[in-house]
């Protein structure tokens, strides 16, 4: 007899499937939720700890490690986690070799965490996308309010071809800042200031300031520089943040799928070695 059931058993395995989606997604929501929370909570600490004051809160540095650091300990609680119930909660599998049961549960926690991921990153990026809605619905009303300058991917062309051979002191401040603004984007963009630009915003500074051409030339340049410098500044700190980030994310999908072989362990009352 029992033999029989053995032999029945093995049939019924061999013709089902080896993952058990209910606990994956069981504990793909749980990691997400817990993501959502712990990344609500870091934001608060975060937010609490600086001030727009100089000297006052915690460095930017201080601040930049403390980002790092929570994104690690987030995804290590969040991934461990979802990866555990979801190892605890799949099906047990009677007549399966321990080393298939190991990587089915080391799979299940990987599962999990991956579709937690996505759960989260969907979440995320709809709010992103509802902020940014809003965002843009202002500011299509303030250029409606304005002057009616572009400030599109195609401003700066736009005001190219209507740019004043003797520019002056009869703009508004808001119409020319705008204009510089984009002058120093394509600059940017570009690695380089062109010469009509930087002549034509030598003359503009000139007017509107009072200095000589050499010394508005001479202010644009650092000015330009320093713009420059900022970019870079910023451009490295992305990548770095990005960099951290690929490290968390692969620490979440080492703690989910080893929580998942913790799970499912306990899951048939094997001992731990």
């Amino acid at each position: 007899m029992d033999t029989g059931f053995a032999e029945r058993s093995e049939r019924n395995e061999a013709h089902a499937s080896g993952v058990s989606w209910s606990a994956v997604i069981g504990g793909a929501f749980v990691t997400a939720a817990l993501s959502l929370i712990l990344l609500s909570l870091g934001t608060g600490l975060g937010l609490s700890s600086v001030s727009p004051w100089s000297n006052v809160g915690a460095s930017a540095s201080a601040v930049g490690k403390g980002v790092i650091a929570w994104l690690i300990v987030m995804q290590l609680v969040a991934s461990a986690t979802g990866g555990y119930l979801a190892g605890r909660l799949r099906t047990k599998w009677a007549t399966i070799h321990t080393d298939e049961v190991y990587f089915r549960d080391t799979a299940h926690g990987f599962l999990a965490w991956a579709t937690g991921l996505v759960i989260t990153v969907y979440f995320l990026a709809s709010g992103a996308a509802t902020m940014v809605g809003g965002v843009a619905q202002a500011g299509a009303m303030g250029v409606a309010a304005g002057d009616g300058r572009a400030s599109g991917h195609n401003g700066y062309f736009v005001d190219t071809l209507f740019r004043s051979e003797h520019p002056g002191s009869e703009r508004t401040e808001g119409s020319v800042h705008g204009e510089v603004d984009r002058m120093l984007v394509n600059a940017l963009r570009r690695d380089s200031l062109p010469a009509g630009d930087k002549t034509y915003l030598a003359q503009l500074i000139a007017a509107r300031t009072g200095l000589s051409l050499a010394e508005a030339e001479k202010r644009i340049s650092e000015v330009v520089a320093e713009a420059r410098l900022d970019a870079d500044t910023a451009r490295e700190a992305a990548a770095h943040l990005l960099l951290w980030i690929f490290i968390a994310l692969l620490i979440g999908a080492f703690s989910a799928s080893y929580a998942a072989t913790i799970g499912g362990r306990q899951r048939d009352h094997v001992k731990l070695i």
